[in-house]
């Protein structure tokens, strides 16, 4: 890191040349110094998975917390390759010459990505030999076979024989057998033969997926040995009176990139499912094989999968480093991760009132995963349990495995509640899943519609109808997090409980639309050829968002010119809409001051004179994934707070259904500015700075030292209410599941 801040300072960065086994060099990363108006978006991924990494090269977090963040590394990569690298290599298929925001062709954007692309992977592999060192201190190894004693290799033969031969396929290729279809991301094994006669062979062998990556070493404790490695080890007697010469571990990467064409879209589940088919088939655009492989491997997988060496990264151990998240999982340790956290129920809903009477009294803020996820649980769920509630519509992007939530929605349509669900069948890499549990939704008795063709359905709304005193009153759950449990205990986020009645008007015309107009009617409406519903809270794109953040941001530069109070903070994923950028640009100018905490890309060039002066630009990675939503405007002093289900990106503005909403109770807002963002802005322990160049810099820990997630571990953990694990939650919250069985025992005396 040192090299690198001394190279910023002089106004360059450059990556030192990285030699790869096999390939040429690579040349070394250099940016300009001289800052351009608006930052390649590709090159800023690139840039925050180095944040990412970052945390595995890290020797103070917790060495097994490094192996796992040198999985996600990994993970992440293979999903930029397959949406956004395939995204490029389609336009220049199709000859389109647009040029990116930073005055790139679709070519130059594609050799660029592969300069950082193969540069981070001999990063990821120089930091996985420092962390295999650490973790062999430890007692945690992954070992060849010719490491093991003679009793340890005897046990792993008989494993072999028994739990993994009989599932192995050796699939020859020849004029009789054409060339295999190899799986995206599957790993899988090329072997090079040769006969008595000396004529060479290739053939293949795909690894199970139900195989573990790393089988432990019987009654070894944490060692383990990788799967390819006891394979190679017994491949000879698949190929009887054959040589095996070499054996190659390798995967492959496709373009999964889902293009539906509206005016051919007739039924979008099935459109959906025949997508997903083909996208198992797209073209390779990447290929990670172990090195030295030999050229017969290397030609044929190249010419078989028409992958230029360019696309083929040829590495030193273990292809495939997102399976270290196995090691991390299965090694116990708990002095190596971070120390566990539970989180809490507020002391709002730690009641012995039912949750439709606290959110009556007043909106209930949750900061998760600070605030336990069991909160929005059993919202959904008292809902499906009170006799009271008449309906539910909710939103549905991604959720887990076994979900509490689709379970209570569709017990609540089996008990005759009028149940809707918006389900988004293109929740990228989420599709099959949402697929089947549609499906059982549908078996349920849930009315399921899937969204409309061309738009994401990326807001998070639930809306729960229900009779008190002869009336219809509407409680409303808002969030920027999905409806899920597995990604509410690893992600922040915010989500607001309210019965405000222009809010619920909102929320219901939000699923009206979603239900009840047709594609090309209600295309007229975003597009401004029709007059549409007139909102009186929420923001909603695409029908407004983009003007409405464009119209605050003016506000502000009014403000600043009339020498009134004007502030802008705003905390997101991502930021890359150059219209949205050039009004910031103007705010700076106009001497509004601008602090933006942008987890992931941000095409935006801060604190250049005379044009971004005033902005400061921050990126926080640490153990929780920074997914809320938050935006201050300072609006002369009378200060407003919204939260939103979306970035400030062009598919988040006018490609997506977005709803941004409005905290209003003085205590909630003063919480979001005064706890949250505030924290998130002192962190200067895991933040990062952007510079003018493109590359970050890691802030100073001065005194006093601010970790802003432990510091919201700490707040919650003050409180006097907790809970213990996610299972745990709602019995530790006080009487909900006491209330939800009287009320099915009201439901059985009516029947």
């Amino acid at each position: 890191m040192a090299d690198l801040d001394e190279a910023a300072s002089e106004g360059t960065v450059a990556s030192p040349p990285v030699t790869i086994p096999g390939t040429v060099k690579v040349p070394p990363i250099v940016v300009p110094a001289d800052p351009v108006r608006l930052f390649n978006r590709e090159f800023s991924w690139i840039e925050f998975n180095r944040r990412v990494l970052a945390e595995a090269q890290d020797p103070s977090v917790p060495l097994l917390e490094r192996a796992k963040f040198l999985a996600i590394t990994s993970n992440n990569l293979d999903e930029f390759l397959m949406v956004r690298a395939g995204a490029i290599r389609d336009l220049i298929a199709a000859r389109i010459q647009e040029r990116s925001s930073d005055g790139l062709t679709p070519k130059q954007q594609l050799k660029g990505i592969r300069e950082r692309v193969h540069a981070l992977m001999a990063d990821m592999y120089r930091c996985l030999d420092e962390i295999l060192v650490e973790l062999r201190k430890v007692g945690i190894t992954v070992e060849t076979f010719a490491e093991l004693s003679k009793k340890e290799q005897t046990a792993l033969r008989d494993h072999f024989e028994r739990q993994i031969a009989p599932i192995l396929t050796p699939l020859a290729v020849d004029p009789g057998h054409p060339f295999p279809f190899l799986a995206s991301r599957a790993l899988n094994i090329a072997i090079a033969l040769e006969s008595e006669r000396g004529e060479s062979h290739v053939a293949f062998m795909t690894m199970p997926p139900m195989l573990p990556r790393f089988i432990p070493i019987p009654e070894s404790g944490l060692r383990f040995i990788a799967l390819e490695s006891l394979i190679e080890v017994h491949i000879a007697q698949f190929f009887p009176g054959l040589h095996v010469r070499r054996v190659a571990p390798f995967r492959v990467t496709r373009n999964a990139d889902i293009m539906l064409q509206e005016d051919e879209v007739q039924d979008l589940l099935k459109s959906v499912e025949s997508e997903l088919r083909r996208r198992e088939r797209k073209e390779v655009v990447f290929i990670e094989i172990a090195a030295d492989p030999g050229d017969a491997i290397v030609d044929l997988l190249s010419s078989a999968t028409h992958t230029g060496r360019e696309d083929i990264f040829f590495t030193p151990r273990l292809p495939k480093l997102s399976d270290l998240m196995q090691i991390y999982r299965q090694a116990g340790k708990p002095s190596l991760k971070e120390p566990p956290f539970n989180p809490r129920i507020p002391s709002q809903l730690a009641s012995s009132e039912d949750i439709f009477s606290i959110i009556r009294k007043g909106d209930v803020l949750l900061h998760r995963p600070y605030d336990s996820f069991s909160a929005v649980v059993e919202f959904v769920q008292a809902a499906a349990d009170d006799p009271d509630v008449v309906a539910i519509k909710q939103t549905l992007y991604r959720t887990d495995t076994g979900s509490r939530i689709v379970e209570a929605l569709a017990e609540a349509a089996e008990r005759g509640k009028q149940v809707t669900a918006i389900v988004e069948l293109q929740a990228r890499f989420d599709e099959s899943k949402n697929i089947a549990w549609a499906r059982r939704l549908e078996e349920a008795g849930v009315q399921v519609v899937y969204g409309i063709v061309g738009i994401k359905t990326h807001s998070k709304i639930c809306v729960v109808i229900r009779r008190e005193a002869g009336e219809l009153r509407r409680y409303v759950h808002l969030s920027t997090g999905n409806y899920n449990a597995m990604t509410a205990s690893l992600y922040t986020d915010i989500d607001l409980l309210t019965t405000d009645e222009q809010i619920g008007e909102d929320a219901l015309q939000v699923m009206n639309l979603l239900t009840g107009y047709s594609i090309a009617t209600i295309q007229d409406i975003f597009d401004g050829q029709v007059e549409g519903w007139k909102w009186r809270k929420l923001i909603v794109s695409p029908t407004d968002y983009h003007g409405w953040t464009l119209r605050m941001i003016e506000r502000e530069i009014r403000n600043a010119r009339d020498v009134k109070k004007a502030q802008i903070i705003a905390k997101m994923n991502s930021l890359v809409d150059p219209t949205v950028i050039e009004a910031l640009y103007k705010a700076s100018q106009a001497g509004v001051k601008i602090d933006l905490i942008v987890r992931g890309i941000c095409c935006l060039v801060p604190g250049v004179s005379g044009l971004s002066e005033n902005i400061r630009v921050i990126s926080i990675i640490d153990r929780f994934l920074e997914h809320s939503r938050i935006f201050l405007f300072r609006n002369g002093g009378d200060t407003e707070l919204w939260v939103s289900s979306g970035d400030w990106m062009p598919r988040n503005f006018f490609r997506r259904i977005e709803v941004t909403y409005p905290v209003v109770a003085p205590h909630l807002r003063a919480r979001l500015e005064e706890q949250i963002l505030a924290t998130c802005l002192a962190d200067n322990v895991k933040a990062w700075k952007l510079q003018t160049d493109g590359t970050y810099r890691k802030r100073s820990s001065v005194e006093p030292v601010v970790r802003s997630q432990e510091r919201f571990i700490e707040i919650a953990r003050s409180e006097a209410v907790r809970v213990g694990p996610y299972e745990e939650a709602i019995t530790k919250a006080g009487s909900y599941r006491r209330k939800a069985k009287r009320h099915r025992k009201k439901d059985k005396s009516r029947s």
